[in-house]
C-alpha cells in the first residue's frame, strides 16, 4: 500500500478544509445537514460549499485525496470516493458566503458551519425560521431560477413539518412545472412519501398554490363524492391524502415501501370516471380496473420505473381483495390465483393486505376508528394457512414434464400448462403426475 493510499482513508472534511484554506479559498458545511442537525434529525451526508476557488481549482485540489468525479444537476458538485461528501463552489469565487447563499431555496437552508473554527454562519435568519417553524425563501428574486422548488417546498414543508409562508406560498404557486424534467417530479414525491410522517402535507401544499393541475390525475379526485356509509370522511381525495397517511405509518424502510405508498395514492384513481349515483347511493363499480390505466398514466408522466408500474398497478387492481374475499368465503382456490396474479406483478398478498388496511384506516367509520380491519385479519390468515402469503405456490407441471409424455412443443403446450395450473389451484395438488392424470 502506498503512502498516498494509506493517508486517503484518514481524509475527513476538516483535513480537506485545512488544504481549502491553504489554496486561498474556504470551506463551509452547507445545506441540509447543518439544518437536520440543529433539529436533532439524522442525516446521510453532507454538503461543503468552497469559497475562493473554481470548480477546476478544488477540483485539482480533491485530486490529492482521492479521485474526484462529478455529480448532481443543478451545480457541479464533486465528490471523492469513500466520503459522503458533495463538494461545490460559489457562483463566483469573489462571493461571501452571504452572497453565495442567494441561490438556495430557503432560508432554513442556508446557513452554514466553519469546520475549522466551528463558526454558524446565517445571513438570512434560518435558525428562527426554525425555531419558529416557518419556511422562507432565501432570495425571492432567485427562487423562481429552478421551478422544482415549487414543488421541493411542499416536500419540505410535510418532511420538515414547518409552515410556509404566504410569500413562499405565492412564489410556488408562480412555477411552472411542466419545465422540469419528470424525473426530477418523480425523485421528490419519492422523497415526499417515503420521509414525511403525514405525506399528505405534500399534496395539500399542490393543492393550496394551483401546482396540483400539474398532475391531472391526482386533481380529479378532488370533489368526487363517496357513499357516506362507507366514506363518512367526505370525498376520494380527501380519503386519498388519510390513506396516504395511514401507509406512511406502515413504513418499515424496505424495499416494497416506494410501492406501498404509491399504491395508496392511486388506489382510488379510477373513481372519477367510474363513480355513479343509483337509487340514492353513490357507487364506483369498477373502479379498480379502471384505475390501472389511470394510475399508469400518471407514473409514466412523472417516468416512474418500470417495475414500479407494474408493481402499483397489481395493488390498484386488488386493492379491494384483503376486504372482499372474506366477506364473499373465496375458496382456497381464490387466493392460489391471487397470489399467482400478484407475484406476476412483483407482490404479495403481505404487501396487499397492507395497502388494503391503510384504505379501511383511511377514513373515519367506526372500525376505522378504533383501528379494526378484521376482514384484512381474516384474508391474511386464510392466506398464511395455505401458505401464499408471500409468495405463490410454484407450479408443479413443467415444460419437461409434458416431453416425458411424449408431448411435442407447440400452442397446444401452454394450453395444457394453464389447465394443470388452474387443477393445482383449485385442488391444492402438488405432485405433477397426479395432475397430469386428470388433465390429459
Amino acid at each position: 500500500m502506498s503512502a498516498r493510499q494509506s493517508d486517503s482513508q484518514n481524509v475527513t472534511i476538516p483535513r480537506i478544509a485545512e488544504r481549502i484554506a491553504e489554496a486561498g479559498g474556504r470551506a463551509l458545511i452547507v445545506g441540509g445537514s447543518v439544518r437536520d442537525e440543529l433539529l436533532g434529525r439524522p442525516f446521510r451526508d453532507r454538503d461543503v460549499e468552497v469559497l475562493g476557488l473554481t470548480i477546476e481549482a478544488l477540483a485539482d485540489l480533491l485530486a490529492e485525496f482521492g479521485r474526484p468525479h462529478q455529480v448532481g444537476r443543478s451545480f457541479a458538485n464533486l465528490r471523492l470516493a469513500g466520503l459522503d461528501v458533495d463538494f461545490s463552489v460559489a457562483e463566483s469565487p469573489e462571493l461571501d458566503f452571504s452572497g453565495a447563499a442567494r441561490r438556495r431555496d430557503l432560508t432554513v437552508n442556508s446557513m452554514a458551519t466553519d469546520p475549522l473554527s466551528g463558526e454558524a454562519l446565517d445571513p438570512y435568519g434560518g435558525r428562527e425560521d426554525l425555531a419558529a417553524r416557518r419556511l422562507r425563501a432565501t432570495d425571492p428574486q432567485r427562487f423562481g431560477e429552478d421551478p422544482l422548488r415549487g414543488l421541493r417546498s411542499g416536500r419540505m414543508a410535510a418532511e420538515l413539518e414547518m409552515e410556509p409562508d404566504p410569500e413562499l406560498v405565492a412564489l410556488c404557486a408562480a412555477q411552472d412545472l411542466s419545465a422540469v424534467a419528470p424525473e426530477r417530479i418523480f425523485d421528490e414525491f419519492c422523497k415526499g412519501l417515503l420521509s414525511a410522517r403525514r405525506p399528505s402535507g405534500l399534496f395539500h401544499f399542490l393543492e393550496k398554490t394551483g401546482l396540483l393541475r400539474h398532475f391531472p390525475e391526482l386533481d380529479a379526485l378532488r370533489g368526487v363524492p363517496q357513499d357516506p356509509r362507507w366514506h363518512p370522511e367526505g370525498d376520494v381525495w380527501i380519503h386519498t391524502l388519510m390513506v396516504v397517511d395511514e401507509a406512511a405509518r406502515l413504513r418499515e424502510e424496505v424495499e416494497d415501501d416506494l410501492a406501498l405508498m404509491f399504491g395508496a395514492l392511486c388506489h382510488d384513481l379510477g373513481k372519477p370516471e367510474r363513480t355513479r349515483e343509483e337509487k340514492g347511493r353513490t357507487l364506483a363499480h369498477g373502479h379498480e380496473n379502471q384505475g390501472v390505466d389511470v394510475a399508469r398514466r400518471f407514473l409514466e408522466s412523472i417516468r416512474a420505473p418500470v417495475k414500479l408500474v407494474r408493481k402499483v398497478s397489481g395493488l390498484v387492481r386488488h386493492h379491494l381483495a384483503p376486504a372482499l374475499y372474506p366477506r364473499n368465503a373465496a375458496g382456497a382456490r381464490g387466493y392460489r390465483r391471487l397470489a399467482r396474479n400478484l407475484e406476476e406483478a412483483g407482490l404479495s398478498i403481505e404487501l396487499l393486505t397492507e395497502l388494503a388496511r391503510a384504505d379501511q384506516l383511511g377514513r373515519t367509520t367506526e372500525e376505522a376508528l378504533t383501528r379494526q380491519f378484521p376482514e384484512g385479519e381474516r384474508f391474511l390468515e386464510a392466506a398464511r394457512a395455505l401458505g401464499v402469503s408471500k409468495q405463490a405456490t410454484p407450479d408443479a407441471v413443467l415444460g419437461r414434464h409434458l416431453l416425458a409424455r411424449g408431448l411435442q412443443p407447440g400452442p397446444g403446450f401452454s394450453q395444457i400448462l394453464e389447465r394443470c395450473r388452474n387443477d393445482q389451484d383449485e385442488t391444492g395438488e402438488t405432485d405433477p403426475e397426479r395432475i397430469l392424470e386428470r388433465i390429459l
